[in-house]
């Protein structure tokens, strides 16, 4: 769980120059970034930034001025470089440059005091809590419902012989799961999945509609925080809460800003990984041909390698958090002022030929793969064991009950949502050979 959807207008048309570079120097050549051309392969770009602008300092859709990094060297020590700050309150921009940075509507709903946006000593402080809940045996344990979901929701579809696994299957998975984890009561879970919906809709664009959806969120995580505390259960909600009540500090705010960090980042990621990891397989039939093979043999080892992969590849979080120069930093030769911000290109890291050989390739069985899709340093993806049980289990499923796959569309008919830190698709339509359930029962409401 990297960071929110940001700010690319999600009505811009192909080809509209959103971004431009903030300096003279910056050479003529430099490509156009934030266009609808851009969001469908940046790659292309982000190999000439590596290349002529590895720091690079642009304007971005917003009107925020930041500097982007996307060398993986610079990349991994911009990640862990304390001078960097996650706190907003470093931001030295203006008044309105604060208000477009981070997401929308969490200053009003008073849910900033989460991990994304806090340093040492508090952010060692409340990742400590939330490790003691979101413990690898909790994730281990959950692996026979996160299969369970899984085959419910294709049940859902499979008989029809076409879906679009975004809305279908990639959406609705991780938040049911994350609900079930967080202590979510069944009822309650499609309106979670409304807010989420909100956010993905219109997180390339006016940012009223995240905001309005992060406020009822807060207001329901207040309520629930309450009620759990009252009858707790066997879940991470009532786990923080036991925590604070034998003696660590956690406020009520912190207990629902750490909720609502965990669901809303704890879905999109997933819901990217999933998505962007079946079209790379789609489009690369030999390599999944390669890894069904390996399944219907009963191996795991290249769904495993293949998953890191797919996170490399073309992973779900295009751009770190936000983060912000405390004192002067020099990264890739370039000086970076304080208070200026800073946006770590992680897909463009991962393409890096220096630190990955054939980087533009999809090779499922790749080793030597240090990417840094889940970020890297004290701010390393704390929910990445749950979003890559919920990635292997979704992949393999999907390529075992579904396994003459195909996209229903062309690809360049594709479109990739709006949006600064996550990269993922609106819709990917598919078709395959209609086949009887394997289970029984509807999964509009999980329990």
């Amino acid at each position: 769980m990297n960071d929110s959807p940001a700010e690319r207008p999600a009505d811009v048309p192909t080809g509209c120059p959103m971004g431009r570079p903030a300096e003279d120097s910056v050479p003529a050549a430099a490509p156009e970034l934030f266009t609808w051309e851009f969001a469908t392969d940046p790659y292309p770009a982000y190999a000439w930034l590596r290349e002529h602008s590895p720091v690079h300092r642009t304007t971005l859709p917003s009107g925020v001025e930041a500097w982007l990094v996307t060398r993986y060297a610079d990349a991994r020590q911009a990640l862990a470089d304390t001078r960097l700050s996650k706190n907003p309150a470093h931001h030295t921009g203006s008044a309105h440059a604060k208000g477009r940075t981070g997401i929308p509507g969490e200053r009003k709903a008073e849910l900033m005091t989460h991990l994304l946006n806090i340093d040492p000593p508090d952010h060692t402080r409340l990742r400590r809590l939330v490790a003691k809940a979101f413990t690898p045996r909790r994730v281990a344990a959950f692996a026979p419902r996160v299969q369970e979901l899984t085959d419910r929701l294709i049940d859902t579809f499979v008989a029809e012989g076409e879906a679009d696994l975004i809305h279908d299957f990639a959406f609705p998975l991780p938040i049911y799961a994350i609900c079930e984890l967080l202590g979510v009561p069944a009822e309650d879970q499609d309106d979670f999945r409304d807010w989420a919906g909100m956010m993905i809709r219109h997180g390339g664009g006016p940012r009223g509609g995240v905001a309005r959806s992060v406020k009822k969120m807060r207001s329901y995580l207040a309520e629930l925080i309450h009620r759990k505390r009252e009858n707790p259960g066997d879940d991470l909600i009532s786990d923080l809460i036991r925590t604070s009540d034998h003696g660590e500090h956690l406020t009520e705010n912190e207990a629902a800003a750490m909720a609502f960090i965990l669901l809303f980042a704890g879905f999109e990621t997933t819901v990217n990984l999933i998505g962007n990891g079946t079209y790379a397989l789609l489009r690369n039939p030999g390599e999944r041909e390669r890894l069904q093979r390996s399944l219907a043999a009963g191996e795991t080892g290249l769904l495993a390698t293949g998953l890191e992969e797919l996170l490399r590849y073309d992973g779900p979080v295009e751009l770190a958090t936000w983060r912000y120069a405390t004192e002067p930093v020099t990264l890739g030769g370039q000086e970076i002022a304080p208070g200026d911000p800073v946006l770590v290109v992680l897909a463009a890291a991962d393409r890096d030929p220096e630190r990955f050989r054939d980087p533009d390739t999809l090779d499922l069985a790749r080793i030597d793969n240090q990417h840094v899709g889940y970020g890297h340093g004290i701010h390393y993806c704390l929910g990445a064991p749950l979003a890559r049980l919920e990635g292997r289990t979704a992949l393999a499923t999907l390529l075992r009950r579904l396994p003459d796959l195909r996209l229903a569309v062309e690809p360049d008919d594709l479109r990739w949502r709006g949006g600064l830190i996550m990269r993922g698709l609106r819709t990917l339509p598919v078709r395959f050979t209609p086949r009887p359930p394997a289970a029984q029962g509807d999964v509009s409401s999980p329990s």
